[in-house]
Formats: structure tokens, sequence, C-alpha cells
């Protein structure tokens, strides 16, 4: 049966969704925008709240020389804050970053 096993060997390649990170703090409307905009997609992330811990502040300061949040990353990828995430999603280059098959 090859067609099995040419859908096995594109599972097999398939690209894999990437981790998504939001660093956040308690008190942003910008945060709680990307986080329903990504639950309404069905996604899951790791949130990083920088208002409970400065060490994290600074690593998120570090990666992505803003200080405002939320700040987002796709895998290694740093998008931006909430604007730059659905900037990106308007021109049709967010699915790509959240289906591990960006260019």
């Amino acid at each position: 049966m090859p067609a099995c096993q040419s859908f096995q060997e594109s599972a097999l390649n398939a690209p894999t969704a990437p981790p998504i990170t939001l660093y956040t703090s308690a008190v942003c409307g910008y945060c709680v925008a990307a986080k329903n905009f990504l639950r309404s997609r069905g996604l899951a992330w790791q949130e990083v709240r920088i208002d409970t811990d400065p060490a994290e502040r600074e690593k998120m300061v570090s990666r992505t020389h803003r200080t405002s949040v939320p700040q987002i990353f796709i895998g290694d990828t740093h998008v931006g804050g909430y604007d730059d995430m659905m900037a990106l999603h308007r021109a049709g280059k967010l699915e790509p970053l959240l289906s591990g098959d960006a260019s």
C-alpha cells in the first residue's frame, strides 16, 4: 500500500508547531488581548510573568531590547507585541510561523 507509506513519510517530515512564549504582567490589557487571540485559535502558550520575577524581566529586555509587554515569541522568532502579532496576522504571515513553516 504505497499511499499509506507515503502518508507515514510525509507525517514524519511534517513541521511541528513551535512553542509560543508570552512575556506578560498582571495589569496589561494588551497581554489579555494577545492571550484571547491565541486562545480563540486553540493555541497554547507559556506565560512568563515579568512583574513577579525581576530576573525574567531582565531576560526579556535582553532578548527583545524592549521594556513593554506583551513580548511574544513563536519558537525563537521574536514577533513583538500584540500590535505586531496582529499586523503579521493581517498580512498572512502569522500562520506560517505558527505552523513551523516560516521561511
